[in-house]
């Protein structure tokens, strides 16, 4: 068996009184990305400043290809890389300059450097703006050439601490391209995130933390099928009589008021679905009964948003968002 470029067992961490991680596992093969999801305050980024070396565990092995990150931190620190979730580059300098100084100090020679930075500036689509000050750089491409600083050493796992914070669509989809790009060639990753999109879209597997200790982990599609609960959605137009319909619904089938989640924003209407497609008739059939035309009526699984508020212990219902 492959031996996981990062492996966390029973890592325990606390400040005073307060435990931070009791006794997280996890492990990260090569080639492979896991995502940390979990509420503020969770151990997300506990863990991550122990898997790079930025902290000591109170308790547990943590290893990086191998290498315990307490015994052997210096070879720790030559096989990762880190993004963390504000740009870590010298605003004065240009973008070409910073992966120069990041290359340098990893060790590279000057002409292995400069090789190397040519590389991720055209990989990283930063040509055009190579030469200048990074204080001139947009929030993407500084994203960008972050992440192009992190892989100057070559990294066999990279570490991103929420890495697209604060970005627009487009600029998080351009790192998130950049991303499944480096995992096809074989790049560990561990992601921590708080959009829920994004470990839908990347992770292959997911790690939900909640108060220091590992609620769930799976695939996607494994936390989203732990629920088990199905919604139904009906949408209305126009979308003003959607608090109405849900006010009829929820006295037709014997709810709280709560149990019918309304959204008049949208026009959208939904409801746990306790029998599935018979949940699904029953709602069609009572709407029907008030006179309440449905413009769209369907049954659909819960999203990864869904599974993450209920395995933290949160729960809602609604439509999750395009």
């Amino acid at each position: 068996m492959t031996q996981p470029m990062l492996e966390v067992t029973g890592a325990v961490k606390a400040f005073g009184t307060v435990t931070a991680l009791s006794g997280v596992d996890l492990a990260v093969p090569p080639g492979r990305i896991a995502a940390l999801l979990g509420p503020n305050g969770a151990g997300k980024t506990t863990l991550v400043r122990i898997v790079a070396t930025l902290a000591r565990p109170d308790a547990g092995v943590i290893r990086v290809a191998g290498y315990d990150v307490v015994a052997d931190p210096y070879a720790v620190r030559a096989r990762i890389g880190l993004t963390g979730q504000y740009a870590g580059l010298d605003e004065a300098l240009s973008g070409r300059a910073n992966l120069m100084l990041i290359g340098r100090l990893a060790g590279l020679s000057r002409q292995t450097a400069r090789e190397r930075a040519a590389e991720l500036i055209d990989r990283f689509d930063l040509a055009a703006a190579a030469g200048r000050p990074v204080g001139t750089y947009s929030g993407g491409m500084r994203r960008r050439a972050d992440l192009a600083a992190s892989l100057m050493a070559r990294p066999s796992l990279l570490v991103l601490d929420e890495p697209t914070t604060g970005l627009d669509p487009a600029g998080r989809r351009q790192v998130w391209a950049s991303l499944a790009a480096l995992r096809a060639e074989g790049t560990a990753m561990l992601l921590t995130t708080q959009y829920l999109e994004e470990a839908e879209r990347l992770a292959d597997l997911v790690h939900i933390l909640d108060q220091g200790r590992m609620v769930a982990s799976g695939t996607p599609a494994q936390l989203r099928a732990r629920t088990g609960t199905q919604l139904v959605e009906a949408r209305f137009e126009p979308a003003s009589v959607v608090p109405a319909a849900a006010r009829a619904l929820a006295a037709r089938l014997g709810l709280p008021p709560d149990g019918v989640h309304a959204d008049p924003a949208s026009g959208w209407l939904t409801v746990a679905a306790r029998d599935g497609v018979g949940t699904l008739l029953e709602v069609a059939r009572a709407l029907a009964a008030d006179g309440f035309a449905v413009a769209d009526l369907g049954l659909r699984g819960p999203t990864l948003d869904e599974a993450f508020l209920a395995l933290t212990g949160q729960h809602a219902v609604g439509r999750a968002a395009s």
